[in-house]
């Protein structure tokens, strides 16, 4: 197990507990993140206490593990995350959130789809997509 800190930069990050609870698969990258160092009680999204009868106190990222084409989908991809990222920048810069910070941040979340989509797209071309070939 790892722990992240690579987002500590301000008192809520400072509290959020990023551990890493797999090793890396066979691409080299781990698959199943685990976030504590919160409580959802006082967040008005928060669709837990209604469901469990209790607010979250962690949060579990899993990721696709092994080829959607011999596996299936079975977590999370890069692109998916990414588009909550960029939903999520996008509503600031509409707000009165709106900042040259944030527009930066966006611009790169943005570049980032689209190399995402480049790779994706060529291993199309290539006939790999879905398979753990090059």
């Amino acid at each position: 197990m790892r722990t992240l800190t690579d987002h500590r930069v301000n008192p809520a990050n400072d509290k959020l507990v990023i551990e890493v609870l797999d090793e890396p698969g066979s691409g080299g990258a781990c698959h199943l993140y685990h976030i504590t160092g919160f409580n959802s009680a006082s967040n008005p999204s928060d669709p837990w206490t209604a469901r469990h009868g209790q607010p979250a106190e962690h949060s579990t990222i899993l990721f696709q593990n092994g080829p959607i084409g011999e596996v299936g989908v079975n977590g999370l991809t890069h692109e998916a995350l990414l588009a909550i990222l960029v939903d999520r920048l996008r509503a600031f810069q509409a707000g009165p959130f709106s900042c040259r910070e944030n527009a930066l941040a966006l611009t790169k979340l943005e570049e980032a789809q689209q190399w995402l989509g480049a790779r994706t797209r060529a291993r199309m071309v290539r006939g790999v997509e879905g398979t753990h070939a090059a």
